[in-house]
């Protein structure tokens, strides 16, 4: 790659860590959130479902904005939403505001969020786009491993609410940063303008057999790792007793095994499509999450039979996410937000409805998540054997 691809990665990569920065900083502080807002730690862990419901209206909403209007416009504004918003949530003091003011959060997350794989397409198609959106991918990544140890530090050095601030400090870092490094890169041309015009994309979007297949792998597969970013804080701080310091050390390994996949979807990118990665990674997924279940039937969980197999189940999201969704948005390049705004906004519905799945149950039980895992996996691999198959079509437009 170039290097103005490889600075193009750098500074995407940036804007999308925005999104695993507000979901995973705030874990180690979960329990004196809940004390702070007179809830259970399952009842505070909706705040996380809270937020990706509002990430995906945010995209849903804005994507045809951002493919009317342009990239920055929409990014730099959901950008002064998410940061407004962080300041509010240091004051909350119940369970009711929390969750408000995450989902406004939220907004401006996914308004700012739902650029980065369009801004991507503007520039790159193909195996080129795919290999970009992995080196956005690795470093991107990044922010899930540091999140959480920042998140503990800060904790210790002060409270919950410094999160909060910190979040805001980094929205504000990324105004400056994208404002002004960061070109237009909207083609000029004509664009829907109507709401009826918008539905009609969207409605092509979710009339088209392959493309559906690509969003089910993808939102299916992310909506399994969420089920267990949600359980994380119950299953390492409660179920296997771990203490905060050592919580950020056992999550933060399956960031390293998505770094590694990212890096093996790079080589294996040079002589294989983006659908044989895709369907690889979902195939050792099922493998992982039926792992997961035999040990939790067979009454072998522990840290040393799951912590493997949940790193190999996260782990290849590095050869889910950037072929999914390339092969999405080569499909619809007239209308690249769109797709996208689309396909995030049903891929954190379905993570939400994964995190409420698991904190519904309110046991001493790693089923919950298990179960979720397992399920998501089976759907993920049935839409693209399904509704994709194995030959290849040229995109529409």
């Amino acid at each position: 790659m170039t290097l103005n691809a490889r600075r193009l990665a750098l500074l995407v990569a940036a804007n999308t860590a925005l999104a695993p920065f507000a979901i995973d900083a705030y874990l180690p502080a979960m329990a004196a959130l809940a004390d702070e807002v007179g809830a259970s730690i399952h009842h505070t862990e909706l705040s996380l479902s809270t937020f990706l419901a509002g990430f995906a209206l945010g995209q849903l909403v804005f994507g045809p904005v951002s493919d009317r209007v342009g990239r920055k416009p929409v990014l730099l504004g959901g950008l002064v939403v998410f940061l407004l918003a962080s300041l509010v949530i240091t004051t909350v003091g119940s369970l009711g505001e929390l969750l408000a003011w995450r989902f406004v959060q939220a907004l401006g997350g996914g308004a700012t969020v739902v650029n980065s794989a369009a801004i991507v397409r503007d520039c790159f198609h193909g195996r080129e786009a795919a290999k970009v959106m992995s080196t956005m991918a690795i470093i991107m990544l990044m922010a899930p491993l540091v999140a959480p140890v920042v998140g503990s530090g800060l904790l210790y050095l002060a409270d919950w609410w410094l999160i909060f601030v910190f979040l805001a400090a980094y929205a504000g870092f990324l105004m400056w940063l994208l404002g002004t490094r960061l070109p237009e890169t909207r083609a000029p041309g004509r664009f829907a303008t109507t709401p009826r015009q918008v539905l009609g994309n969207y409605a092509s979007v979710l009339g088209d057999r392959r493309a559906m297949g690509f969003i089910a792998a993808a939102s299916m597969s992310f909506a399994g790792l969420f089920a267990f970013v949600t359980a994380s804080p119950f299953l390492y701080l409660e179920h296997f007793a771990l203490t905060p310091s050592l919580y950020p050390l056992v999550f933060g390994v399956n960031v390293l095994a998505m770094v590694a996949s990212n890096r093996l979807n790079i080589r294996l990118l040079r002589w294989r499509t983006p659908l044989q990665n895709l369907r690889l990674g979902l195939g050792i997924q099922f493998t992982a999450a039926l792992g997961l279940a035999l040990m939790v039937a067979s009454g072998l969980e522990s840290l040393a039979t799951m912590v493997p197999l949940i790193m190999l189940f996260a782990g290849t999201i590095g050869l889910v996410a950037p072929n999914a969704i390339t092969s999405l948005l080569d499909r619809f390049p007239h209308m690249s937000a769109t797709a996208a705004a689309l396909q995030g906004s049903l891929q954190f519905s379905s993570g939400a409805l994964a995190g409420v799945l698991v904190g519904a149950f309110e046991v001493d039980s790693a089923w919950p998540m298990v179960g979720t895992m397992l399920g998501a996996s089976l759907l993920a691999n049935l839409g693209i054997r399904m509704l994709v198959g194995q030959e290849r079509q040229p995109a529409h437009g």
